[in-house]
Formats: C-alpha cells, sequence, structure tokens
C-alpha cells in the first residue's frame, strides 16, 4: 500500500475528531496536576516544609511523570507496533483518566500521613505512563491515514488537544477558586476537576472505538519482537536529535504554565485569577498559532517551520520574565500571552515531523519515545531548575537564560535532522529491513 491511498473524508474527519477529544482529554487529565501543584497541593500534601519547600516537593512529583512517560512510549509503542494503534490508545485513555480520578479521592496529609504523597507519586507515575503512550499513537493515526500533502494539517488537529486541554484544566480551576473561598476552594473545591475526568474519559472511550485501525499498519511486512531495541540500534540518533529538538516546548511550556503561576501569585503578588485568565487567553492563542504553523510546515518543510519557531522561542525566553515583573498589566499579559503564542509554533509542526522519522513497524515506539524524551529536560527539570535560580538570585531574570540556552541546544538538534515533508510513510528504510535486531520476523 502506498501512503497516497487514503481513507474517504468522512473517515478521515471522524479519526481527526477522535484523536483531538481523546488527546484533549489525556492533557486535561495531565495539565490539572500541574496547575494543582502550583496552587494548592504543597499545602495539602506537604505542609510543614515551608512555601518554599513544599512548592519543590509538590514540583518534584510533578516531574515524577515526565521521568515515566519514556517508561510509557515503550510499554505503548511496544503494544502499539505490534497489536495496533486503535487499541492501545484506548487502554492509554483509561489509565490516565482512571489514574486522574483517584487523585481527587486522595486524603491530604492531614488524614494519611506519609502515605498521602506516596501515593500521589505512583498516581503521578500512572499519569505519565499513560500520556507515555498517547501522543504518539494519536499521532499515527492522523499521519498513517492522512495524504502526504497534507500531514502538517491533519497534525494540527492532534495539536489542538493539547490546547484544549489546557483550557479546561485552567478554565475549571478559574472558576472554582475564583467561586469558592480559600478554605472551601482548598479542603474540596480543587478535587472537583479530577473528579470529572470520569466523565470525560467516557466520552473519550466513545469516540476511540468508532475508528478504524491505521492502514498502513494492517498492510506492513511484519511486526518486529522488540520495536524498542530496533529503535534504539538503527535510530538511536535520531530520537536522541528529535528529543533535543523538542526539548525547548517542553520547557517553555511548563515555565509558563506552572512555574511562572506560581511565581507571579506566591512572590510577585499577582491576582490569581488574572494570572489564571491570561493563560486561557493564552491557550487559544497557542492553538492558532499551530493551527497555522502545522498547515505552514506542508508547504515550507517541518524543519524550517520549526527551526523559525525555535529562534522565535530563544528570543522570547529573554523577555518573558522582567516583562512578567514590571506588574504592568498589559506587559504580563504579553509576557504570558506570548510566549503562548510562541509555543502553538513550536508544536504545531511536530505531529507531522515526529512520525516521518521512522518506519511502520517501529513508528509507534520511535515517535512516542522521542516526544517523550524531550519532556524529561523541558517539562521535568525546568520547573525545578526554574524555582532553584530564582531562589538563590531573588528574580526570574536567570530563568530565562536558562530557557534560552535550552532553545540553542534544540536548535542545533533541529539543524542536524532531515527535512522530512513528503516521506513516503510506506516506505522501508534500510534499517527496517533488518527485521529487527536479530534479523528475524515474528512468528
Amino acid at each position: 500500500m502506498s501512503s497516497d491511498d487514503t481513507v474517504a473524508p468522512g473517515g478521515l474527519r471522524r479519526i481527526a475528531t477522535a484523536a483531538f477529544i481523546g488527546t484533549a482529554i489525556e492533557y486535561y487529565d495531565f495539565f490539572l496536576y500541574g496547575t494543582a501543584a502550583a496552587l494548592v497541593f504543597g499545602r495539602v500534601f506537604f505542609p510543614g516544609l515551608g512555601a518554599a519547600g513544599a512548592l519543590f516537593a509538590a514540583f518534584s512529583v510533578y516531574a515524577v511523570a515526565f521521568l515515566a512517560r519514556p517508561l510509557g512510549a515503550v510499554l505503548f509503542g511496544h503494544f502499539g507496533d505490534r497489536l495496533g494503534r486503535k487499541a492501545t490508545l484506548v487502554v492509554s485513555l483509561l489509565l490516565m483518566g482512571l489514574s486522574t480520578a483517584a487523585v481527587g479521592l486522595l486524603p491530604g496529609y492531614g488524614g494519611w500521613g506519609a502515605w498521602a504523597p506516596a501515593l500521589l507519586v505512583l498516581l503521578r507515575v500512572c499519569q505519565g505512563v499513560g500520556l507515555g503512550g498517547e501522543w504518539g499513537g494519536a499521532a499515527l493515526l492522523l499521519a498513517e491515514h492522512a495524504p502526504a500533502g497534507r500531514r502538517g494539517r491533519y497534525g494540527a488537529y492532534l495539536q489542538l488537544g493539547p490546547c484544549v486541554g489546557f483550557f479546561l484544566a485552567t478554565g475549571v480551576f478559574l472558576v472554582l477558586s475564583e467561586g469558592l473561598s480559600d478554605r472551601a476552594f482548598l479542603a474540596w473545591g480543587w478535587r472537583v476537576p479530577f473528579l470529572a475526568s470520569l466523565a470525560l474519559v467516557a466520552v473519550g472511550l466513545y469516540v476511540r472505538l468508532g475508528i478504524a485501525e491505521s492502514p498502513l499498519f494492517r498492510d506492513r511486512a511484519r511486526p518486529v519482537e522488540v520495536p524498542v531495541v530496533t529503535v534504539l540500534r538503527h535510530h538511536g540518533r535520531t530520537v536522541l536529535l528529535a528529543g533535543g529538538a523538542t526539548m525547548v516546548g517542553y520547557a517553555l511550556f511548563y515555565l509558563t504554565t506552572t512555574f511562572a503561576l506560581a511565581y507571579a501569585t506566591a512572590q510577585l503578588g499577582l491576582a490569581r485569577g488574572l494570572v489564571l485568565g491570561l493563560l486561557l487567553v493564552g491557550a487559544g492563542a497557542k492553538g492558532s498559532a499551530a493551527w497555522c504553523t502545522a498547515g505552514r510546515s506542508d508547504r515550507w518543510g517541518r524543519r524550517r517551520v520549526l527551526m523559525l519557531a525555535t529562534a522565535l522561542a530563544v528570543g522570547w525566553s529573554l523577555v518573558l520574565f522582567p516583562l512578567l515583573e514590571t506588574l504592568r498589566g498589559p506587559l504580563v499579559a504579553l509576557a504570558l500571552v506570548g510566549a503562548m503564542a510562541v509555543l502553538g509554533c513550536l508544536f504545531g509542526p511536530v505531529a507531522a515531523f515526529l512520525p516521518e522519522l521512522f518506519p511502520t513497524h517501529v513508528r509507534y515506539t520511535g515517535a512516542s519515545l522521542t516526544y517523550n524524551l524531550g519532556g524529561i529536560v523541558g517539562g521535568a527539570t525546568a520547573p525545578l531548575v526554574a524555582t532553584r535560580l530564582t531562589a538563590a538570585y531573588g528574580t526570574a531574570e536567570p530563568v530565562g537564560w536558562y530557557l534560552a540556552g535550552v532553545g540553542l541546544v534544540s536548535l542545533l538538534c533541529l539543524a542536524a535532522l532531515p527535512e522530512t515533508r513528503g516521506n513516503d510513510l510506506a516506505a522501508v528504510l534500510p534499517a527496517a529491513r533488518a527485521g529487527g535486531l536479530t534479523g528475524r520476523p515474528v512468528r
């Protein structure tokens, strides 16, 4: 089967809708923790550590999920490359949804003592594993169904999912935090968004169970025995470079939405509702920018658009926190909304770019592992580094220089990667003909 063979427009629209809805729900679940960590988890699960210590502990648990995401990429990638994309995505959605709802039921430190933060870590690991298998599978469903000349455009549907998930998570917290007293919000209000995940997961399951399996996966010649071994042996350089290319997007996102939220409200004294409201506006800007750059990558090329966006991110890194620290409303809005728009430019082409780097029989593992490796440096460590830098220097300006440095590394990684626009996803690359590490097909 050629990569030019495509499903009917109606079927492709259903697949795009399923990818969008499922990813929005998974990222809603994942982003809830970041907002809760910035606003309440330090007091609920880590009392007695002091304000800075409790925040650092909450962000440390936040980072655990990023360390678990590559594990999820390997686990779900293994079954996604061997058994199919569709079934694997259903399981990842269930794991994420149930773990998120369980966080909403978890008693605080005052109720269960040290067991409460220990179980929070376990549930956060489950969230990370679930999300580690989500993005790659959804990206593959779109890339392997879409026409070669429009993979970027259809990949934009996937990249809108995190924007909507973030909008929902932030919006729910905004409504609850503004509508409840601080005491009620701390006692039970923060739990409502986590418990609501159960209803959203039911919707996501209904949508995903109705889509078709990827035609390229159905028509593949043979699976490999251990996809991650094949990926690391034959495509290890690509994994490392592409992971490095994505890490600036993770760093900018989580420094803007998690660290900046805590820093602006707790240290700069900005109103919680104001910052959450600006981040909601930023979610719209991020989605619009992702839509534009994803479509543009079909004409200009994935790598060119990503390099331009990364260069823009480096520049914005140096003005983000100085603008925030002015405490002037228009400049604060420019800092946060502008950063979110830059993020959209960074992530727009990625849903087409990463799947185009790997052959069909290891594409799920390769794309998922790459995407989530970038999150370890960009997402897991950035808030922790930022918290330490701010405590040491009394200002967040050094955080901007750190972020710019991450961006320069990402730019160098992109420069070493090939252009992928127009690649035939059905083609068997030289490394793929080996049939894995042993050269033997699966029996």
